[in-house]
């Protein structure tokens, strides 16, 4: 593995220090708030959430942060980190291991590096440009997968996808694909970024929830936009992941045009 920058080392360091507080407390019956968003909150998500930022934020003083659950300071620096403390809280709350800290940077508006911590579950993904990405230690390249009857497909928060006008189209590529499954949150991108599955469909989702996989794939070799093939930013609430060579295929399949 190549020498990691600094900035991958803190958010590495911030997701360890999330790791310890996140196993310590699930299992815990911890009492549950619904946000305003009506998204839930425990003692957890707030607890890792500072912790990550107090680390990030005595080596790093000038970027900005953008948090889940504290908020954001200085959204317009040129280097901001998001941080998901805890992703997937429901699973956490109904004491099943799909939860991860997700930690990103983005610099100029580019998202340069992530990492993907699911402590309980047993998995860390990492990647930074120039740099690749990892999972467990091991170097993580996606599949060659050409053709849509070859793919296996894992989508996620369909709800809103249901509930729009492309929902006809998604069960037409449902029918063309070999395999589909709901993997869900972090999992099915680690997954997309290791090559043992070939695209995701997401919708409903937050920048927090998905920058530092876009970081896994795309250095994984992958591709990562939204839906409509438009550039992921800090506004996106949709995604399509893939190896590469599926993109424009799978683009095609849901264009409403």
């Amino acid at each position: 593995m190549k020498r990691r920058s600094a900035e991958l080392k803190a958010a590495l360091d911030a997701a360890g220090q999330a790791a310890t507080i996140a196993r310590a407390l699930y299992r815990q019956n911890l009492q549950v708030h619904i946000k305003a968003d009506k998204t839930p909150v425990t003692q957890a998500d707030v607890r890792c959430e500072t912790a990550i930022r107090e680390i990030l934020e005595s080596r790093f003083p000038t970027f900005g942060f953008y948090g889940e659950e504290t908020g954001a300071r200085d959204t317009g620096a040129e280097s901001v980190w998001l941080v998901d403390p805890i992703d997937g809280t429901k699973a956490f709350v109904r004491e099943y291991p799909l939860f991860s800290t997700q930690i990103a940077l983005m610099r100029a508006g580019q998202i340069i590096l992530g990492v993907s911590s699911a402590p309980v579950y047993g998995e860390l993904a990492q990647a930074e440009r120039g740099w690749g990405a990892y999972l467990n230690g091991r170097s993580l390249a996606v599949s060659s997968t050409a053709t849509l009857e070859s793919a296996a497909l894992s989508a996620g928060n369909l709800k809103s996808l249901a509930s729009g006008a492309g929902w006809a189209r998604y069960g037409q590529l449902v029918a063309k694909v070999n395999r589909i499954r709901g993997y869900g949150d972090f999992l099915h991108y680690h997954l997309l970024a290791a090559g043992k599955i070939d695209a995701v469909i997401e919708s409903d989702v937050n920048i927090l929830d998905i920058a530092a996989c876009f970081a896994i794939v795309t250095q994984a070799g992958g591709s990562f936009t939204e839906l409509d093939g438009a550039p992921i930013t800090l506004n996106s609430t949709t995604v399509l992941a893939t190896n590469g060579p599926l993109h424009t295929p799978m683009l095609e399949a849901l264009s409403c045009a």
